[in-house]
């Protein structure tokens, strides 16, 4: 046994040897390439911090956000039965879920949660795009109505933050029918007079836009987001002509008068918090 090779040498190496990196200390960003660290991400609320492009956000760092860490309370969505039409494409709906549930711990693409806001309580639901592309089936449905049930029985705003890809196909006509299902349950809002408003992430496409996401009492868009119902290559294509490359983005959409205000996110806490204030106390 050589000593110097077997013994020496090992707890020589795991002193002075390379440490193991962790891997995600960088992110690109698809707008400028720039490489950014994973504790200015954190510290900038996964902003790229030189050319301001929003990345997406899981619901717990979106509720983070608004709430602080931990001070607000998730609210059960009670889900309908799965896969009505038991529908099948390269693996079954009801698999699909499953495996969906199981990436994001979430039951479906809805989330609800409640906490004070500046000591104001509100209702938040947020709409997740790591499930199915945040796509509206039966069970956002529902989880829309019961966030306005809820909302009336409290007498406290309901926020909504948008991100979807639009009405699920798996479902077919049942996810159709969740469009002026959810126009009805917000319409209740408007009649018991509680502020309604929603924040539109990216992407917002589909039946999703055209139903509650553009129902809002106010609507603001994130800086940067993709907002629209067909897809822009889809228009160009239908109508012949060439669009505005800045198309469907939310500054775009402000400056024609479709929504009514772009907020960074960095602002937007301040932003609801503001407005929340300002239509409660007109009321």
């Amino acid at each position: 046994m050589n000593w110097l090779t077997d013994f020496v040498k090992p707890k020589i190496k795991a002193l002075v040897g390379r440490k193991d990196v962790p891997e995600n200390l960088w992110t690109t960003c698809p707008t400028c390439a720039n490489m950014i660290h994973h504790k200015d991400m954190l510290q900038n609320l996964n902003v790229c911090n030189n050319c301001n492009h929003h990345f997406k956000l899981n619901p717990e760092t979106r509720l983070e956000i608004i709430f602080k860490k931990e001070n607000y309370d998730f609210i059960e969505i009670k889900s309908p039965s799965d896969d009505p039409l038991k529908f099948k494409d390269k693996i079954k709906y009801s698999d699909r879920l499953k495996t969906y549930r199981k990436k994001t711990n979430f039951n479906d693409a809805y989330i609800l949660a409640s906490g004070n806001l500046d000591n104001e309580k509100i209702l938040v639901g947020i709409l997740n795009f790591d499930f199915m592309g945040g796509s509206m089936g039966r069970a956002v449905g529902s989880g829309i109505v019961q966030s306005v049930e809820k909302s009336i029985k409290e007498k406290i705003p309901l926020v909504i933050f948008s991100a979807s890809g639009g009405a699920r196909m798996q479902e077919g006509i049942v996810s159709l029918m969740q469009m002026p299902r959810t126009v009805a349950a917000i319409e209740k809002l408007s009649k018991y007079k509680i502020p309604y408003i929603v924040v539109l992430t990216d992407p917002t496409t589909g039946g999703v836009t055209a139903s509650f996401a553009m129902l809002g009492d106010v609507t603001i868009a994130e800086s940067g987001s993709t907002i629209g119902f067909a897809g822009k290559k889809v228009i160009q294509d239908t109508i012949r002509e060439e669009l505005p490359k800045d198309f469907q983005k939310a500054e775009y959409l402000e400056k024609h008068g479709m929504v009514d205000m772009v907020v960074d996110r960095k602002e937007l806490k301040n932003t609801l918090s503001s407005i929340i204030k300002h239509l409660k106390n007109n009321q």
